[in-house]
């Protein structure tokens, strides 16, 4: 017998626009000739590109300039976004919580640089580094109004690296075109740079965002204008194969053990110029970051972030549905664990899934999952399928309307699979007197 849950809801998400008219524009320069990334900007070519400045503060107030300015240059060319900056200091001691990549930036010093490449106000990536190099990368999604539309679970390979002078430290970023999705032929895109210092106590910003607002949402940007348009959105295929596999010798007994126990793969293969399809068979993640160590003293769980490759792309056209914690009709983490028939939470490995989601156009973005999780019948788990629809129409300026559909199928009834599982015979008690 198959057991069915259907879920079908309709939202709409509202998000006024404040864009002003008159937004701030940097120009980035098209160049051919190479350079070495050390954070020091010292090639020719930094120096010919227009500069921008003048930050403002955004604590502990919205209304002064900057206390120390600072200062970035845009260059560009068919396979790299290099971003130069320059940040005046009081002195050489800055404050780093983590050497870790993906820090948290508050509480210490840095400088991160948003982009929205589709030029639609609610989704960016953002890239930013300390002065010790240390570098994060992440997304921002829904207009990044809320600290859960921010993750540094995405990741990437770019290059970044800082160089600590006296007054300043300065920084150099290479980001690769094919790791960006956007329109082909664009000719701007949205972006917008913030700096934590902690010597002035200052979060500064070069396109002012009000105090009120999250310091990173997506509707303060200004204008990244190119010198020519670029050329075609072009994504790389990915393949990520992994065999697990032992092998131990016992000289004792002069025997050896040999075992060969899975394989697997994610593939990652672009669909068009804003798509993407995320194939996964048998995975394992264990090559995913772990989760940060969290104490939890109420009765209530803890949703920790997606980590999982497989899941990170375009994730909150999954997830952004209803209004948090406890009211999230799709919660990925939930997807390959289970509660055996003592009510205890283990693991229930994937065979395989799909994932198809990105953007069609210019206003219209699409997600469609399936995954299949085998069954446990030694612990009473079926094997289940999950499956979700889901798009997001973009109206008026900043707005959404979105709708999703959910299915969670058993393919056996989880009380037969409990009937089949082996009995297992129970220690009798013993009373003492």
């Amino acid at each position: 017998m198959k057991k069915c849950l259907i879920n079908f809801l309709v939202v709409i998400l509202m998000a006024t626009s404040t864009h002003a008219q008159d937004r701030k524009s940097i120009k980035a320069l098209f160049t051919e000739e190479a350079f070495e990334i050390d954070g020091k900007l010292l090639e020719p070519q930094w120096q010919k590109a227009p500069t921008q400045s003048n930050f403002v503060q955004n604590f502990p107030t919205d209304t002064l300039p900057a206390t120390k300015d600072t200062e970035f240059r845009i260059l560009y060319n068919n396979d790299f976004l290099y971003v130069g900056l320059v940040m005046q200091t009081q002195s050489n001691e800055f404050v780093t919580n983590s050497l870790q990549r993906d820090y948290r930036a508050t509480g210490s010093d840095n400088i991160s640089i948003s982009i929205d490449t589709f030029n639609d106000g609610a989704n960016a990536f953002i890239f930013g580094i300390n002065p010790f190099g240390v570098v994060r990368e992440g997304l921002i999604t829904n207009g990044g109004s809320d600290s859960r539309d921010f993750s540094t679970s995405w990741d990437v390979k770019w290059w970044g690296e800082a160089h600590i002078a006296d007054g300043y430290y300065s920084a150099e970023f290479a980001i690769p075109m094919n790791s960006l999705k956007f329109q082909n032929g664009s000719t701007y895109w949205s972006i917008n740079c913030y700096r934590f210092d902690t010597q002035t106590n200052e979060r500064t910003i070069w396109s002012s965002v009000p105090q009120n607002q999250m310091i990173a949402n997506l509707a303060f940007t200004g204008i990244l204008e190119f010198e020519k348009p670029l050329g075609d959105s072009s994504t790389s295929i990915a393949l990520i194969p992994f065999i697990a596999a032992g092998m131990s010798k016992d000289f004792e007994n002069t025997s050896d053990f040999n075992s060969f126990n899975s394989f697997g793969a994610d593939f990652k293969v672009p669909v068009g110029k804003g798509m993407n399809l995320d194939l996964t068979l048998n995975p394992d993640f264990s090559q995913v970051e772990v989760d940060n160590f969290i104490t939890n003293l109420t009765r209530f769980e803890i949703s920790l972030p997606e980590r999982r490759q497989f899941f990170l792309d375009n994730n909150d056209l999954f997830g952004g549905f209803g209004g948090g914690r406890n009211a999230n009709p799709f919660f990925s983490r939930r997807i390959g664990i289970a509660e055996d028939k003592e009510g205890n939470t283990i693991e229930n490995p994937i065979i395989a899934g799909a994932r198809l989601s990105g953007k069609i156009g210019d206003e219209f973005r699409l997600g469609v999952l399936n995954i299949q999780t085998e069954a446990d019948l030694e612990n009473g788990i079926p094997a289940t399928n999950h499956s979700m629809l889901a798009f997001q129409q973009k109206v008026f300026a900043r707005s959404n309307f979105g709708a999703f559909f959910i299915n969670r199928q058993h393919n056996e009834d989880a009380d037969n699979a409990r009937r089949k599982r082996t009995p297992k015979v129970q220690p009798r008690s013993r009373s003492r007197l």
